[in-house]
């Protein structure tokens, strides 16, 4: 069967071809035959006209899928898109709201740091500050959860700030970067007062849950509805193609917290999974540092001949918090011999704080607290639901 496409490179001694639906594949090389080289594709900028008499909201860009377009020249999906290029590829938003977008960062999310966050949430600030009734954040999705994380604890804010990416690329049949930004815009005009993330709540286009930014992890590798909250439901979601938003009673309503910023963070911080055999040498390499986040087996074990070593970490000043590898539940090291040991080394517990957001917090919490016993405690302390006083069974 013969079919036409776009030659873009050859990989493990395949040719890969991207054909007009807008997905790869891959064939012997002796199978393809030239018939002509395409245009050069030139991207023209758009003016965008909006209603200035709907609600503000501000896209604050940092790239990743939702943000991305296809690169010929290596078959791969990269990041070049700027905020005003998603209102002329997606003009339901215009519906919604008048944006005001500010390309903060053009990165793939595996490039994201501490320091971009501190830039992210000063930008986020400052729109709030001028006025801004929500502001949605693009992102990648791999490590989107992290990002949500650190500005839920930086910024207190009194309306929505939704995060939102796309597992799927603009160019696939099966994108669900238009839905999931519309999804964004409605949660962000709606009475939340909290950060968020919107994506993807079925494998269908019909409702996109709002997760709570310091409850959420990324479950699947591609799945559209790859993200999940965990510990708790979801709190909220929206209804599409209607938009209808419905916001769960824990949810935090707009306006219940003035605006407030809190951007110091320590990166002197690290974050370890526990394995078996797991050898004591390992840990040298988190001399100095000032944190660290174990994410231990069950209820918070790791291996007994880590424990002197973590104790001498403890001594050395490092704050040291044990969270779970389990995706329910909470630590306790009350139960086993081996929790207690690492309590009289000096780990602290951390409840059933998600490992990835208690390396945010400890971040966050030694950028702005140096008492050590004050540190510890806010760990500890539930500050923007990301530590429940008791796990539910199920979630």
């Amino acid at each position: 069967m013969n079919r036409d496409g776009v030659y873009i490179t050859k990989r493990d001694g395949m040719a890969v071809v991207k054909l007009d639906s807008g997905y790869n594949i891959g064939v012997p090389p002796n199978t393809c035959r030239f018939i002509s080289r395409p245009e050069p594709v030139t991207i023209k900028q758009h003016d965008v006209i909006q209603n200035t008499s709907l609600p503000h909201l501000a896209i604050v860009s940092t790239g990743g899928t939702i943000a991305s377009r296809i690169d010929y020249r290596t078959g791969s999906v990269t990041s070049q898109f700027n905020a005003n290029d998603i209102l002329t590829a997606i003009p339901e938003l215009k519906e919604i709201a008048n944006y005001r977008t500010v390309p903060l960062a053009t990165i793939l999310s595996e490039n994201m740091t501490p320091a971009i966050w501190q830039e992210l949430a000063r930008a986020v600030y400052r729109e709030i500050q001028n006025g801004a009734k929500g502001v949605i954040v693009t992102h990648g999705t791999d490590t989107m959860g992290y990002s949500a994380a650190a500005l839920s604890f930086m910024i207190d804010t009194p309306v929505p700030v939704i995060f939102v990416g796309s597992q799927r690329s603009a160019d696939r049949p099966s994108s669900d970067n238009a839905m999931n930004a519309v999804c964004a815009a409605a949660a962000a005009t709606s009475e939340l007062g909290e950060v968020a993330v919107v994506m993807h709540a079925t494998t269908s286009d019909d409702t996109c849950a709002i997760h709570r930014g310091t409850r959420v992890r990324k479950m699947h590798t591609s799945r559209r509805d790859a993200f999940r909250s965990l510990g708790i439901a979801p709190i909220g979601d929206v209804s599409y193609p209607s938009r209808k938003v419905t916001l769960t009673k824990g949810a935090v309503r707009r306006g219940t917290s003035p605006l407030a910023i809190h951007d110091a963070l320590d990166p002197h911080c690290a974050l370890l999974q526990s394995y078996p055999g797991m050898t004591p040498d390992l840990l040298n390499a988190y001399e100095g540092y000032h944190g660290i986040v174990i994410a231990g087996t069950g209820l918070g074990h790791t291996s007994t001949t880590l424990i002197p070593h973590l104790k001498r970490l403890c001594d050395q000043g490092a704050l040291i918090v044990m969270t779970s590898q389990c995706m329910h539940g909470r630590v306790c090291d009350r139960v086993y011999d081996t929790g207690r040991d690492l309590l009289s080394a000096g780990v602290i517990e951390g409840g059933d704080l998600l490992p990835e957001v208690a390396l945010v917090k400890l971040m966050w919490v030694l950028g702005n607290e140096k008492d050590s016993l004050k540190a510890a405690a806010l760990m500890q302390s539930d500050l923007k639901g990301e530590c429940m006083q008791r796990s539910a069974h199920g979630l």
